[in-house]
């Protein structure tokens, strides 16, 4: 079967554990155990909202690696492309969610479970169908540009996430991209300057355009996200909700934002949907996302603010 998108990108065991405010030692009040990471989290909210979706990732050969693996099938995601790496342990996150709003965030992510090269080939001609390929910009930089030229040469649209680890091919990626999404921090690491108002977001974003990319998506730290793209450049402001754990937000608005651009809706509903799906996983711990075409579709259309570069 094809899938409508193609994620390439992180998968682990999540572990999050809920614990009151503390110094030192404290108790678990509840944890869970998730299919988790970037490329998981994304394939994840891609199947919520009705998407076919594939995962290009790597796990271990191992008992966690197993359980994953079952636990993504359960959730209707194509696995035939993770790789089983033998001598790799698979990555472990693990997510300490305090009161307020406060987390604390613990990454083991082995080299061997990055994506490497002879991994993206295996995985070409499912990339080359894909009406979308998503590439987590966390994973090599030589490997990230593969898997954007494979699709770009197919007319499989570019969706890079956050920003290069290598900086002599950010020019080669921005090429071959349709969609760049970053945060606040991804933001100034790609533009050079810091991206603190939505100004200066619309001028950055002004200048990857130029470099690239149709559309461009650049958080404004604590207040939105500004959408750039060839029908305009729009500020959405974020939604006003009780925060419990900001993990996943970003993962929720890029997998939203794809799956809406993959079934053409207009870049306006796109960025209002994507918003509200970030907002969405917010609202409770882990970056597991709980989304539904059917929730987003009856939120109310946030307010886009048209913005001159």
């Amino acid at each position: 079967m094809v899938s409508e998108v193609v994620v390439a990108g992180q998968i682990a065991r999540d572990l999050v554990i809920d614990v009151p405010d503390a110094d030192s030692s404290a108790p678990v009040r509840h944890r869970q155990e998730l299919l988790g990471g970037k490329g998981a989290n994304q394939a994840v909210a891609l199947s919520q909202l009705g998407m076919a979706v594939s995962l290009v990732g790597v796990v271990g050969r191992d008992r966690i690696g197993d359980a994953l693996l079952a636990l993504a099938r359960a959730d209707r995601i194509g696995t035939s492309h993770v790789i089983r790496r033998a001598g790799a342990e698979t990555a472990l996150l693990v997510d300490v969610v305090e009161d307020h709003g406060r987390r604390r965030y613990l990454e083991h992510v082995p080299e061997g479970t990055l994506l490497t090269e002879n991994d993206v080939f295996a995985a070409a001609t499912a990339i080359s169908a894909a009406a979308s390929l998503i590439v987590q910009l966390q994973q090599p930089a030589p490997v990230a540009l593969l898997a954007a030229r494979l699709a770009h040469t197919a007319g499989t649209r570019v969706v890079l996430d956050g920003a290069p680890q290598d900086d002599a091919l950010t020019s080669g990626l921005l090429a071959v991209a349709d969609v760049v999404r970053a945060d606040g921090h991804e933001a100034e690491l790609l533009t050079g300057g810091p991206v603190d108002d939505v100004g200066a977001a619309a001028r950055a974003a002004a200048e990857l355009r130029r470099r690239g990319p149709s559309l461009v998506v650049l958080e404004v730290s604590g207040q939105g996200n500004l959408f750039a793209g060839p029908e305009g450049t729009w500020f959405v402001a974020d939604v006003e909700t009780d925060v419990v754990d900001p993990t996943g937000a970003g993962d929720a608005l890029v997998a939203t934002l794809t799956a809406a651009l993959t079934r053409r809706r207009p870049l306006e509903t796109a960025a209002s949907l994507a918003v509200a799906a970030a907002a969405a996983t917010t609202g409770h711990a882990g970056g597991r996302p709980h989304l539904s075409r059917a929730e987003l579709d009856r939120l109310p259309p946030r307010e886009l603010e048209t913005v001159r570069a």
